[in-house]
């Protein structure tokens, strides 16, 4: 029996059931979880709780914890604002768009021997509705609203979850560690840390 089949999630709520039945299993087929996150059509008076924006950068605002197999967040990007390279920490990445568009730039690891720039794989713009999905063995990414216009949102499963990432330098290949914090989680602003970082995805 195909799961898509019987599981076309109506509501975000649906949608968060099925992944909860999907990710109770050891084994996931990456793409019945994108097929599972196309099929729900965005309905913002569904998801504008946990959509937060902020004037300076976007934000991660958590949905749901998964019962500890994935996270699931909103993530709210105002114009122009972009993420830096980052990989995922040997999780499964999935990006659904709520709402506007995104650009993905895919970038190859950068070669210890050879010091230099970033060799760049593909590029690609994400429509609403849409899901993609990467993971380290993919490559790394950037991720980033161009319009100048319009906000976006997207939709952002990681199994398992992780709270730290590696940022990588587009000139140079040098990456750093970054702690990954929320703005809201469910719906509710967090409290403020002096250190949040601005490269938070």
């Amino acid at each position: 029996m195909d799961h898509t089949e019987v599981m076309k999630p109506e509501t975000l709520d649906d949608l968060i059931k099925v992944l909860h039945q999907v990710f109770s299993s050891d084994c996931i087929n990456v793409e019945e979880v994108q097929n599972i996150m196309e099929s729900y059509e965005s309905k913002p008076q569904e998801w504008m709780k946990y959509a937060k924006f902020d004037q300076f950068r976007y934000t991660r605002n958590l949905v749901d914890e998964g019962n500890g197999k994935f996270n699931l967040m909103i993530l709210c990007w105002g114009e122009g604002h972009g993420s830096s390279i980052h990989d995922h920490t040997d999780s499964h990445c999935f990006m659904k768009l709520l709402q506007g568009q995104l650009k993905e730039t895919l970038f190859e690891w950068p070669d210890k021997k050879i010091h230099g720039g970033m060799k760049r794989k593909s590029e690609r713009v994400l429509q609403e509705n849409q899901c993609a999905y990467i993971n380290d063995s993919i490559g790394l990414h950037r991720v980033e609203n161009v319009s100048h216009t319009e906000c976006a949102t997207s939709l952002h499963l990681y199994s398992p979850p992780f709270d730290h990432c590696n940022a990588f330098d587009q000139r140079t290949g040098h990456k750093n560690t970054v702690k990954m914090t929320f703005w809201s989680k469910y719906g509710e602003r967090t409290p403020f840390e002096t250190s949040i970082s601005q490269e938070n995805n």
